[in-house]
C-alpha cells in the first residue's frame, strides 16, 4: 500500500514537471516583449482615463504614444507632460497653444423669452428630439448640463441665472468630452488666448434673420458685417451664420464692434476693449487774406 502512495506521488511530480517545462516552452515562443517606456510613458501621462484621446485608457494611450511617432496625441496633457514624455522618448518636446472649450451660444434664459416649460426627463440629449427649447430656438444651449455631466475635471457647470453653462478655463483640460455630449454642438475647444481674450460668435443659430431675431435678443442674422470689417478674412457666413475661423483671428476685435445684434463676444469678458474714441474733426483752414493791389 506504501509503495502504491509513493508510486502515484512520483507519477503525478513527473506529470506536473513536464506539464511545467511544456508550459514554459509555449510561454516563451509566444511570449510578448513589451517595451519597457511604456510604463514610463503611462506615469507621465495625466491619469484621468477621460477618454478624449479615443482610446481605452491612459495605458492604452501609453502604448499608441510608444509605437507613434507623434509625440503625445494626449488632449489633456499640458506642458510639463509634454516635456516628460519627450524626455523618456528621446524626442523634441512640441510646444502647442493652450486650448479651453468655448460656449458658443448666449440665449439661456437671459436672452430670449421661454415660451413653453420643460418638465420632463433632464437630459438634454433627450430633450433635444421632443421640442426646440424654452424659447424656441432650435439650435440653442437647452441648460440640462448633459455638458457637466460629462466633464470629469468639474470644469463646467450650469449658471441658474442665466441657464447656460460657463467654463472654468483653470480647470478645463480641453479633452473635448463636453463638446461630444452637446447634441447642439454648441461647445467647442478653440484657443485659449489668455492675453487677448477668445473672439468667438457666440450664437449657432442657422435660421434666417427674422427668424432668428424672434427666439434670442443677441442671435447671428448673416448680415456678414463682421465679415466685411475682419483684415483678416478670418470670418465666413454660411446658412445665415458667421463663424470665426480660430487659426487666423488675430483678437483685434473689430468684428465685435461691427456687430448690430452682440452676437460677437470676447471670452473672458473683462478681455473685451473699449472702442476707440472717435478723432476730432480738423479746424476749419482760414480764408486766406485778400491780395494786396
Amino acid at each position: 500500500m506504501n509503495v502504491t502512495i509513493i508510486y502515484a506521488i512520483v507519477l503525478l511530480a513527473a506529470l506536473g514537471l513536464v506539464l511545467a517545462l511544456i508550459l514554459y516552452v509555449v510561454a516563451q515562443k509566444f511570449k510578448v516583449e513589451e517595451d519597457p517606456r511604456i510604463d514610463l510613458v503611462s506615469d507621465a501621462l495625466p491619469g484621468a482615463n477621460c477618454g478624449a484621446c479615443g482610446k481605452a485608457g491612459c495605458r492604452a494611450m501609453a502604448e499608441a504614444i510608444v509605437k507613434d511617432a507623434s509625440l503625445t496625441g494626449c488632449p489633456v496633457c499640458n506642458e510639463e507632460n509634454i516635456a516628460k514624455i519627450a524626455e523618456i522618448l528621446g524626442r523634441v518636446a512640441e510646444k502647442s497653444e493652450p486650448r479651453v472649450a468655448v460656449v458658443r451660444c448666449q440665449g439661456g434664459t437671459c436672452n430670449t423669452t421661454p415660451q413653453v416649460r420643460y418638465e420632463g426627463y433632464q437630459s438634454c440629449a433627450y430633450a433635444t428630439s421632443v421640442f426646440p427649447g424654452e424659447g424656441g430656438c432650435p439650435f440653442g444651449c437647452l441648460g440640462l448640463g448633459d455638458c457637466t455631466k460629462a466633464c470629469t475635471f468639474d470644469a463646467i457647470h450650469v449658471n441658474p441665472q442665466t441657464g447656460l453653462p460657463e467654463v472654468d478655463p483653470d480647470k478645463c483640460t480641453a479633452c473635448g468630452a463636453c463638446a461630444k455630449a452637446c447634441p447642439r454642438g454648441v461647445i467647442e475647444v478653440r484657443k485659449k488666448r489668455e492675453k487677448t481674450g477668445r473672439v468667438v460668435v457666440a450664437c449657432v443659430n442657422k435660421q434666417k434673420g427674422a427668424a432668428a431675431v424672434k427666439v434670442c435678443k443677441v442671435s447671428c442674422i448673416g448680415c456678414g458685417k463682421c465679415a466685411q470689417t475682419c483684415p483678416k478674412q478670418a470670418i465666413t457666413v454660411e446658412n445665415n451664420l458667421a463663424y470665426i475661423n480660430d487659426d487666423l483671428c488675430v483678437s483685434c476685435q473689430l468684428c465685435v464692434r461691427a456687430c448690430p445684434r452682440n452676437a460677437i463676444t470676447v471670452l473672458p469678458k473683462e478681455k473685451l476693449r473699449p472702442a476707440p474714441a472717435p478723432k476730432p474733426a480738423a479746424a476749419p483752414e482760414a480764408p486766406a487774406a485778400p491780395a494786396q493791389a
